[in-house]
Parts: C-alpha cells; sequence; structure tokens
C-alpha cells in the first residue's frame, strides 16, 4: 500500500517512515504543503498521513483543494493542534480520521490500517479469499491453515490485489503502489513477483487479463 506522509518536522518524518515501512507500507514523503498538494493531485496513493502545520501551504488548504478536485484516498490528520474546534476543522475539511500528537506509532499504524480497510469496502483486518487469508495487522498468509512464507514486496503485493479484489489492477498501478519512486526496477518485475506469489500460495488465485493486468476474482459472501 502506497502512503503520502506529508510532514515537515524531520525527526517525526522519520520514525513515522521507518514504522511504516516496517508495517508494510509504500512510503513517499513530502514536507513543504504546494509539493504535497501537487503530488496528491497528479498521483494515486492509498492513503495520506497529513500534518497540518506545513511550510507552503497549510494542511487544511492542501486537503480542501484535494476534495474539491474530487481526490477521495483517505487522509489521516496528524497534528500538535489539540483544540477540539480544529479537529472539527479538520473533519469538515475532509479528513477520514484525526491523531493528535505526541501519539503510539501503534495507534497511527492501526488507524491507517482502517482507513484503508474502509476505503476498498473491507470492514475486518484479515482478508479471506478462499482457501488463502492474509492478515494485516500480522502481516502474514496462510493457505488452508499453513503459513505461505513471502517477502515483503510479495506480501504487499497480494495484499493491494486482495484489497482491491474483484478489480483488475494493471501493471502500471502495481508498480506504482510498490515501489518508492526512486527505487530501481526490471521492467519486467511485476510479472516476475506476480509468478513467484502464485507459485508459494500453490492455488489459483490471482488471474492474468492480458493486456491489462491482475485480478483476484471478488471472495464469495
Amino acid at each position: 500500500m502506497r502512503v503520502l506522509l506529508v510532514e515537515d518536522e524531520d525527526r517525526i518524518a522519520a520514525d513515522v517512515a521507518t514504522a511504516l515501512t516496517a508495517a508494510g507500507f509504500t512510503v513517499e514523503r513530502e514536507a513543504d504543503g504546494e509539493e504535497a498538494w501537487f503530488r496528491g493531485d497528479t498521483e494515486e496513493f492509498d492513503a495520506v498521513v497529513l500534518d497540518l502545520g506545513l511550510p507552503g501551504m497549510d494542511g487544511l488548504a492542501v486537503l480542501k483543494r484535494w476534495r474539491d478536485a474530487g481526490r477521495r484516498f483517505p487522509v489521516l490528520v496528524l497534528t500538535a493542534r489539540g483544540r477540539w474546534a480544529e479537529r472539527v476543522e479538520g473533519i469538515d475539511a475532509g479528513a477520514d480520521d484525526y491523531l493528535p500528537k505526541p501519539f503510539q506509532m501503534e495507534e497511527l499504524i492501526a488507524r491507517l490500517r482502517a482507513l484503508i480497510r474502509r476505503a476498498a469496502g473491507q470492514a475486518s483486518s484479515i482478508l479471506v479469499n478462499g482457501t488463502v487469508r492474509l492478515d494485516t495487522r500480522r502481516m502474514e498468509v496462510t493457505v488452508n491453515g499453513v503459513p505461505v512464507n513471502l517477502s515483503p514486496q510479495e506480501y504487499r503485493l497480494l495484499s493491494y490485489l486482495m484489497h482491491h479484489a474483484g478489480r483488475v489492477v494493471s501493471q502500471l498501478e502495481l508498480t506504482e503502489h510498490l515501489y518508492a519512486q526512486d527505487f530501481e526496477r526490471e521492467s519486467n518485475a511485476i510479472e516476475v513477483m506476480v509468478g513467484r506469489v502464485r507459485r508459494k500460495l500453490g492455488v489459483d488465485l490471482i488471474e492474468t487479463r492480458r493486456g491489462f493486468g491482475y485480478m483476484v476474482a471478488e471472495a464469495a459472501p
């Protein structure tokens, strides 16, 4: 899952980025409001962690411009502003959740996962499709109850496809959501990774739609 972290305090940004990366997210960071607005307006993210006190453009203004432009990714507002009126202002501007500083990293990660699940129409932290079970909290995958040893990138790929079950996901979309912008990869990296995941799962879960991308069929109710 690709997350845009908008935070101008280097220490906080570094700590949050490290924790999110360890939790299985691909993190892109911006410290300036104008730059953050542009990236959120022109690129695809699964969620945004947004500080309000930013140089260039205030976080609330950034959020309002995104929402006015129809950008609907979930936004977790992260700020030192503690007054309830400012929290209400953030929610009214289009924030999906609000976490005041100081905060526990575990709570930030849990809230972010919940926002992404809700955006994908998933109520539970555990995704089940046939015999495949993916636990987003533990970052564990099992097939018929047997653990499957996936690399971090393989887990992210499977998680993204299962979060978007029933929809064809292009190779370009997977690349954007699995790799940081400055990460060098082979042109066939996604195709190779899909092949590895299929072999490790040992079940027919990921479909190839020639010329379009990959899809996990929508799970039966």
